[in-house]
């Protein structure tokens, strides 16, 4: 795909978001070209720009629960701290509320750790974030948007490592968060808990986020750096 290919499906998308009601970017053939900004460095620098708005307008229209990305991370910065907080105050709490107390600051720290784990890495890797949102009852599990622009300038392997971070943390939270149960004395069906929470996401990490979530956006970027 050459530049005036470009040209001419980003103007398409343009002037489809233009109008009113549901566009589809996959049948303009705009993922298409953002693929070949993914392997040609001179289109992702003359089109980035615009791919990005475009990519921006198609994403508000179509999601509604959302909220800037610096308030997203204050949440999640919030929730890991919340989270940190009752895995520490459960030892102190009498049986079962502890167990409970513990595993609700686990999942805390759980669900925020993971859209904090992509903002870490990406902002390392200079790529910016335009939102933080849901999609109930499809993807409830916060996310954040990405900036197109900055995410088409950073290198394959970094947009490859932003994806993985995500999945990385959220694999490691429940197993490192036994050594804290064992000392806090909990039951052993709470850290049986922890232990199949652990075991569970790994399963799906093989069978799904390979088809469908982190691990595929990972594998797909990585094939850029061939």
């Amino acid at each position: 795909m050459d530049a005036a290919d470009v040209e001419l499906t980003l103007s398409e998308a343009e002037t489809a978001l233009a109008r009113s009601g549901k566009v589809d970017l996959a049948r303009i053939g705009f993922w298409k070209t953002v693929a070949a900004a993914k392997r040609d460095r001179r289109l992702a620098e003359l089109y980035a720009e615009r791919i990005a708005q475009i990519d921006r307008l198609a994403f508000e229209r179509s999601v509604k629960l959302r909220v800037p990305a610096s308030i997203g991370v204050l949440i999640d910065l919030a929730a890991t701290a919340v989270g940190v907080l009752l895995v520490a105050l459960a030892s102190g709490v009498a049986g079962p509320a502890r167990e409970i107390v513990f595993l609700v600051g686990v999942a805390a720290i759980l669900g925020a750790t993971h859209t904090l784990a992509h903002w870490v890495v990406g902002s390392v890797a200079g790529i910016r974030f335009t939102h933080w949102f849901s999609t109930p009852p499809v993807r409830p599990q916060p996310g954040l948007k990405v900036d197109y622009a900055s995410y088409l300038k950073a290198t394959p392997r970094r947009r490859a490592w932003m994806h993985a971070s995500g999945a990385i943390v959220t694999k490691i939270v429940p197993f490192a968060a036994v050594p804290f149960a064992v000392r806090a004395g909990l039951e052993p069906w709470a850290i049986w808990t922890l232990l199949g929470i652990g075991v569970l996401q790994l399963i799906t990490d093989a069978t799904l986020s390979t088809r469908t979530g982190d691990w595929k956006k990972f594998r797909r970027e990585m094939r850029f750096t061939r």
